[in-house]
């Protein structure tokens, strides 16, 4: 079987499926013609209607929604102040990562990321096709540890509002109803999405930035209080990268906006600069936000709190009203990580029905809104089956466990595209020393698995197995097309 084809730029991208057919092209198809992008009924081009703000938004949306506002309680109750260690293990990963990401967006701007040009050109169509499928996957876990965070978040809201909420289980239905939500919202056209977006990640940043402002000035005693005094590593040193292991979803941002890359305005500038900014400013905030909340309380009082711990340091500096400020910001955190999770899950599936590794009807594109609306209901679907289970920590893990393999491979792949050089490939930014930064994104991408627990390990190997055995029963004769 052939897995690197070159064909002419026009037709690059669309996948040869095992009866010899190719994805019907622009000429033969009606054509709904835009200023930017031509959008055709099976999906050929998605309309680049997304700029820096943008991206960043997806990227620091994304992030923050996870890392800030459900994880500091079960990060400390793991690894107690250490755990501003994990999440800056799990910056210093993203960012070895985020590099070569960039260079490879840059080379092959196409939407579905990673799966779509990176893996499967670089290193051949069976590990593309076990990325493309377990990366669709993942997405749909993290959307659904998001969705389950927004359901905390709008059940604690109503419970300060004084809506009798108690013994009511109001947290799975009110994400499900959120998850109909957003579907709809990306359906109806992209830029809808990321206007709000925009919108949400920019009051997020403000309310941000003041909580812990205030909050860093009293933890060093500006205003007088105390802080509890507690050992920097009270668990010894193996919790820090358990605990970077599980919180590592909260990095799953920078590489959605590569998922995306073909709906990005002048690509070879914006996605190197919003893959590398989200990472670089989200990891200050992150470990900003564990410095904060464990000097406010303890590991183990933090930990008591669960997922809304964030919300009970902040009622500790400003009484009520911090606490309705930072439950305003962790609605609005999980309404940004879900609305941009939603998005990056279709454009991965549109990418592996484009290369037929699934049925090529999931790469249709809706005439009137621009948008692949079958893809973003496969996206949908399995999400909410994910939100019933409420598993916050296992979503999590599953998530990062299928991520960091994509990761992993996305570095080898720079290696192999840097060492054969292929005519074609010309990205508009190289990065430095790409052997050391490959070769460390790759052994750090995979040694994080090892940190996992058992049950996510298992099923994040199962997910991939099966990934295989479809490639195996469904698009083994598939031929991969590159420009």
């Amino acid at each position: 079987m052939s897995h690197m084809a070159t064909v002419d730029d026009e037709d690059a991208g669309e996948g040869t499926n095992r009866d010899g057919e190719t994805p019907t092209t622009v000429a033969d198809q009606t054509a709904a013609v835009t200023e930017e992008t031509t959008v055709t009924e099976e999906g050929s081009e998605l309309e680049r209607s997304i700029g820096l703000v943008g991206g960043l938004s997806i990227g620091v949306g994304t992030m923050i929604g996870a890392g800030i506002f459900v994880f500091p309680g079960l990060a400390a109750g793991r690894a107690g102040p250490a755990a501003a260690g994990s999440f800056a293990i799990g910056a210093v990963i993203a960012l070895l990562v985020a590099l070569p990401a960039s260079e490879l967006a840059t080379a092959m701007p196409k939407s579905g990321g990673g799966y779509y040009y990176y893996v499967s050109r670089a290193l051949g169509t069976l590990p593309g096709a076990v990325v493309g499928i377990s990366i669709w996957l993942g997405l749909v876990f993290a959307t659904a540890f998001y969705l389950v965070g927004f359901g905390n978040y709008a059940a604690a809201v109503l419970a300060e509002a004084g809506v009798p909420v108690g013994g009511v289980p109001v947290v799975v239905p009110l994400g499900l109803v959120f998850g109909v939500a957003l579907t709809a919202l990306n359906l109806f056209g992209t830029e809808n999405a990321a206007k709000l977006q925009n919108y949400v990640v920019g009051l997020l940043l403000t309310i941000l930035v003041v909580f812990l402002g205030y909050g860093g000035l009293d933890a060093v005693g500006v205003f007088g209080r105390s802080t509890t005094p507690e050992s920097f590593l009270p668990f010894g040193p193996v919790p820090v990268f358990t605990t970077a292991a599980l919180v590592f979803t909260s990095y799953l941002g920078f590489a959605q906006v590569a998922t995306v890359a073909g709906d990005i305005k002048r690509p070879g500038r914006n996605l190197p600069l919003a893959m590398v900014g989200s990472v670089l400013l989200v990891g200050v905030l992150y470990v900003a936000t564990i410095f904060v909340a464990t000097s406010a309380f303890g590991s183990a009082r933090l930990a008591g709190f669960g997922e809304t711990a964030i919300v009970e340091v902040a009622r500790n500096f400003g009484g009520r009203f911090g606490a309705i400020a930072i439950l305003l910001a962790g609605l609005l955190a999980t309404v940004s990580s879900a609305n941009a999770s939603v998005l990056s899950t279709s454009r991965a599936i549109f990418a592996v029905s484009k290369d037929a590794i699934v049925p090529r009807g999931a790469s249709r594109v809706n005439l009137r809104y621009g948008t692949p609306h079958v893809a973003l209901a496969m996206a949908g679907g399995p999400v909410l089956v994910l939100v019933a289970t409420g598993e916050v920590a296992v979503l999590a893990e599953v998530a990062s466990f299928l991520h960091l393999v994509m990761y992993g491979l996305i570095c080898v792949a720079l290696l192999a595209m840097r060492r054969d050089e292929p005519s074609w490939y010309d990205p508009d930014f190289r990065v430095p020393a790409h052997r050391l930064v490959g070769g460390a994104g790759a052994v750090a991408s995979f040694g994080l698995i090892l940190f996992m627990q058992p049950l996510s390990q298992i099923v994040g190997l199962a997910i991939m197995v099966v990934s295989a055995v479809w490639y195996a029963y469904y698009a083994a004769d598939v031929t991969l097309e590159v420009a």
